[in-house]
């Protein structure tokens, strides 16, 4: 089951092989909200952030909008081949990109409604068609594998067009269908994240989370991927901060680590005298570490996410 949203539900441009100059004009466009921006000629137009434009992808004619104006960059950052922009957006495509929203919405309850009448069990989370509605491609989510020719033969007799099914992860869906995390904010997935990437259980360990799947489990109920943001900022700060269970010398005397805070640069001290209570926090510029505890062997593996649920 594929995680990745671009390979999924976006427009692709075929790979062929196509001489290029060592430099070309070049705007990115993109067909998603928080969709990866991808590279197209101007063809001779001047484009501005924000347009609507028409173009030509290996799945059919598409309408984008213009996230990156004409720029010249290397042909080492381009992949074959680099194909044209149609043209502006106009009116009447406006109007009819419109028209295919509302139609997806109508196209979803057909669906539905066939895919319970063929007795399938499976969830379905999208419908699109494409601008030139040469095709019409439903999303869905399912457990397990499912035959679904019977399915897309029903569809197609109905909608009269080329009809494609896509299984989805549940990332996936998450960006599909968009809602709000536990930060009351919108998702990142479906705001502004174009890739998927990588989230452990350790960067959980070294921001001091709850190691509880509710806890650090985003809508999709894999882990956060805010956990990521900060990921290099921890790992530095880790790195410059004396580990509990460290010896180290103070101005007050020697003692043991017992408490850390990163960020904060702070660490707190247990320091050796009569009185086991007796400790203090300092700040890690101002102790020397006379020893490290040795490396203990970890049962969890720190590199896994959580399973889909």
């Amino acid at each position: 089951m594929s995680e990745n949203i671009k390979n999924i539900n976006e427009p692709q441009v075929e790979a062929t092989e196509q001489a290029l100059p060592a430099e070309v004009e070049i705007v990115g466009v993109n067909f998603r909200e928080a969709g990866k921006i991808y590279y197209f000629s101007p063809d001779g137009l001047s484009l501005s952030v924000g347009e609507q434009v028409i173009v030509e992808t290996s799945r059919g004619v598409e309408m984008g909008t213009v996230k990156v104006a004409n720029k010249i960059v290397s042909s080492t950052e381009i992949v074959s081949p680099l194909k044209p922009v149609t043209r502006r957006a106009t009116a009447s495509d406006l109007q009819h990109y419109e028209k295919n929203r509302a139609a997806e919405a109508d196209a979803i309850a057909v669906c539905q409604k066939k895919v319970e009448a063929h007795g399938l069990g499976m969830k379905l989370v999208g419908a699109e068609y494409t601008f030139d509605n040469s095709k019409l491609i439903f999303y869905f989510t399912c457990e397990s594998r499912v035959d679904f020719r019977e399915l897309v033969r029903d569809l197609a007799s109905t909608f009269r067009t080329r009809i494609e099914l896509r299984q989805i992860g549940i990332r996936d869906e998450a960006k599909m269908l968009g809602g709000l995390g536990v930060c009351g904010r919108k998702l990142c997935c479906a705001n502004f994240l174009s890739d998927f990437v990588q989230v452990s259980i350790k960067m959980a360990k070294e921001q001091n989370f709850s190691l509880n799947s509710s806890k650090v489990s985003g809508a999709c109920g894999r882990l956060m991927c805010c956990l990521r943001y900060e990921h290099e900022t921890y790992e530095e700060a880790i790195r410059q901060t004396p580990p509990n269970g460290s010896v180290v010398k103070t101005a007050d005397g020697e003692g043991v680590v017992i408490e850390t805070k990163p960020l904060a640069r702070e660490i707190k001290v247990r320091l050796n005298d009569n009185d086991k209570d007796a400790s203090k926090i300092y700040k890690c510029k101002d102790v020397k570490v006379i020893s490290r505890p040795g490396k203990q062997a970890k049962a969890e593996k720190d590199d896994e996410e959580f399973p889909e649920e």
